[in-house]
């Protein structure tokens, strides 16, 4: 039974996550000689190796199994914490990132396709967006724990301590994903994998899907914009609390206020699918990030620490909302290839946005970045608007 799948993938999704060097990764960069120009350049570089790499191996997980990229990403995990306990020069972290955007290549497509296929085997994809929800609320319990204990080790025991605590959760991530099981394919998909082996096939079906299927464009696209914001969120909060003057100590129990804020979307999001069209929860979703990003930089303090909060909560909606709109719309043969397509997108709009980050950020301040975000945010909003989506 496949259902044994979807346990395997909860205890790896909770031990990928179990990550307490995650809650001072900003510090430990920046006390191993790190700015944030330098911070940025490696998200560039995260953001570049993805775009290599990302159709090739939504392809190769198609074509040869999901099973199979998802144990080399998880392999790719183990290295990278590895490696940042002996980092000290630019060219190591960058190393790190480059083999971080690979492991995120791999994982991307081949994640959702193993796990959508796997309820299609017992007839139970209904429950797709259910279960990505619940397995994204469990990513951030254990981000949770993570940031509630990586402070105290931090403060008391030293940085790299939760490094080790982190690659041995990876190794223990690992180990469960080679335990998983490739889902069975139907008899006319083997035959036309072995009729239409060729790489190009894959991509130019992908590039079919998403020709013939506008509203899925703009859609992920604008979903993708929010994944970028909050990206930058995600890896800069650190130094926004350091910015106004909050302890190391505070750090773990903001972070864990993060990822409680980001679970009731994920839980909810199946259910406001029943309500609500998916383009009017992106659309209501980007106005409130474009208003949180501009109030966390002109309100510093309480104020911008609760609109962050805030966004993170909106935020949760997304990914099994935009997730659950593609595989339902897709085809098993090239599930893995079009969710790379996706995550393409998203790392094409995180360059791009991120070099104006970084250079704001590093010439004025990280609140100045922060209201950029805002900006950009702002055209995502009204470009959506414009098309008209939610009238339709």
């Amino acid at each position: 039974m496949m259902v044994n799948n979807v346990n395997k993938l909860y205890l790896i999704i909770f031990f990928h996550n179990l990550i307490p060097a995650y809650v001072i990764e900003r510090l430990f960069w920046e006390q191993r000689g790190m700015t944030v120009l330098m911070v940025v350049l490696c998200e560039i570089i995260y953001a570049v190796s993805i775009i290599i790499f990302e159709i090739p191996t939504g392809v190769f997980a198609d074509k040869i199994g999901r099973k199979t990229l998802l144990a080399f990403g998880a392999v790719l995990s183990v290295f990278e914490f590895i490696i940042l306990l002996f980092a000290y020069e630019f060219w190591t972290f960058a190393l790190v990132v480059f083999l971080a955007g690979i492991s995120s290549a791999c994982t991307s497509g081949a994640w959702n396709a193993l796990l959508y296929d796997s309820l299609l085997t017992d007839k139970k994809q209904e429950s797709f967006e259910k279960i990505v929800g619940r397995m994204n609320s469990l990513d951030f319990i254990a981000s949770l724990l993570a940031a509630l204990s990586g402070s105290v080790l931090a403060k008391y025991v030293g940085f790299e301590f939760n490094y080790i605590v982190s690659a041995a959760s990876m190794f223990l991530g690992m180990v469960l994903t080679l335990l998983l099981k490739e889902p069975p394919r139907n008899r006319q998909q083997r035959k036309n994998e072995k009729s239409q082996s060729a790489f190009m096939v894959y991509v130019r079906k992908s590039i079919t899907f998403y020709k013939t299927n506008p509203k899925v464009v703009t859609i992920i696209t604008n979903a993708m914009g929010i994944a970028a914001f909050i990206t930058y969120l995600d890896e800069f909060w650190q130094l926004y609390l350091d910015e106004i003057g909050f302890s190391v100590l505070f750090f773990g129990l903001f972070s864990a206020c993060i990822s409680l804020a980001r679970i009731p979307g994920n839980l909810l999001a199946a259910y406001l699918l029943i309500y609500f069209k998916a383009q009017s929860i992106i659309l209501f979703i980007l106005g409130i990030t474009t208003v949180c990003f501009f109030m966390t930089a002109i309100f510093p303090g309480v104020i911008g620490l609760s609109m962050i909060i805030l966004i993170f909560l909106a935020s949760g909606v997304i990914d099994p909302v935009v997730t659950g709109f593609l595989h339902h719309h897709g085809s098993s043969e090239i599930r893995a290839t079009i969710e790379s397509v996706q995550s393409l997108i998203e790392s094409i709009i995180t360059f791009t946005v991120g070099i104006g980050f970084g250079m704001i950020s590093s010439s004025f301040s990280i609140l100045s970045g922060f209201l950029f975000l805002g900006v950009i945010s702002c055209l995502f909003f009204f470009y959506f608007l414009e098309k008209g989506f939610v009238k339709n």
